[in-house]
């Protein structure tokens, strides 16, 4: 039903910045929790950043100040702002999206199997 497709991924020196996207079909950004997520190859996958339907965000200790997340309701499209980016940020990054009736757990960085999730896009960090 609900389909999720990132896009903006590319390779960037250290202290650049990108704007990954998350195109949303099926429902409206604005009735769902949302989240980034990313993972390396070896490491588990982790949560980034989420915001809540009514727009609350959290971050991980590890970008928070340097990601932003946010959307646009009237492109359906949810983003993150990534700045001053770092080697370790190097990962390939997933759209989630909780459904709408469950309680929002992914504001905490918590991965569920009912979550809705993107094919993930690449974004490469060199040094």
């Amino acid at each position: 039903q609900v389909h999720l497709v990132e896009s903006g991924g590319a390779s960037v020196q250290a202290g650049g910045s990108l704007r990954l996207s998350c195109a949303v079909s099926g429902d409206t950004v604005s009735n769902m929790c949302m989240g980034w997520f990313r993972q390396v190859p070896g490491k588990k996958r982790e949560g980034v950043a989420a915001i809540t339907r009514d727009g609350g965000t959290n971050y991980a200790d590890s970008v928070r100040g340097r990601f932003t997340i946010s959307r646009d309701k009237d492109k359906n499209t949810l983003y993150l702002q990534m700045d001053i980016l770092e080697v370790d940020d190097t990962a390939r990054y997933y759209c989630a999206a909780e459904l709408s009736w469950l309680p929002c757990t992914i504001i905490y960085g918590v991965e569920y199997d009912s979550y809705y999730w993107g094919q993930g896009t690449q974004v490469n960090v060199s040094s």
